[in-house]
């Protein structure tokens, strides 16, 4: 149940600026924002240590950065038969084909690159659905983009776009005050919704078309947001954090 805000310009020298906010089961380790994929010069991300996949991948000298959320939409198939949601970041700065998507569960792919931004969106249906974003400020959690069926995007959509891209990290800070259990948090316990995922870190992204800014900042304690966020640009090997 991650959330990601992502702001679209209206000129073509402006970046694409994202904030995104990871929920993950705590237990689940993680390595930090790095160039963890020594066969893919050049891409930093955030990478799952049991399936190697990326939540987020980029590839700040290209400008492109991709990154995935869960939604509903489950395979019929024994676990072991399914497919990690991880590939498809690194997929798409690789410009591969979605292969294999009938083996998958749910997600919201964000892609950007060429100073554009798309979201891909699988529930297990064909066709796979693909939306590009038009100029402003939009929010995309387990739904749809800008969903009104998503309390946090009824909360904080408009919060997020009257605020500039600097003031977002204060403004992700502020959200908290509804609590980690409500529906409309953005920093999230979701136990109380029935997963076992919490607000584990966030990243902060200006995707420019011939470059990109991605920093990362991890919670010290899942889903309790400090008064600020550290957060820093890609790292080399790192201790892995989670169990």
């Amino acid at each position: 149940m991650c959330t990601v805000i992502i702001r679209i310009p209206h000129g073509d020298d402006q970046p694409v600026q994202l904030l995104a906010v990871r929920d993950e089961d705590p237990g689940r380790a993680w390595d930090p924002l790095g160039a963890w994929w020594p066969d893919r010069p050049g891409v930093v991300g955030v990478r799952d240590r049991r399936s190697g996949g990326a939540w987020l991948a980029a590839e700040p000298a290209m400008g492109r950065l991709a990154v995935v959320l869960n939604r509903e939409g489950e395979p019929d198939l024994p676990d072991e038969r399914i497919r990690t949601r991880g590939a498809l970041p690194l997929d798409a700065l690789a410009h591969r084909p979605l292969d294999g998507l009938e083996r998958m569960r749910g997600f919201n792919l964000v892609t950007i690159a060429a100073g554009a931004a798309e979201v891909t969106s699988w529930t297990g249906s064909v066709p796979v659905e693909t939306t590009t974003l038009a100029p402003g400020t939009h929010m995309l959690a387990h739904d749809d983009v800008d969903d009104p069926r998503t309390a946090r995007i009824i909360a904080w959509r408009e919060e997020f776009a009257r605020a500039s891209f600097d003031e977002w990290p204060a403004l992700l800070a502020q959200t908290a005050s509804v609590g980690s259990g409500d529906d409309r948090a953005i920093v999230r316990d979701n136990r109380a919704h029935g997963y076992p995922t919490l607000t584990t870190l966030a990243c902060v992204a200006e995707v420019f078309r011939d470059r990109a800014d991605v920093r990362y900042a991890a919670l010290d304690t899942p889903a309790e947001m400090p008064s600020a966020l550290d957060f820093r640009g890609a790292t080399g090997a790192d201790t892995p954090r989670g169990a």
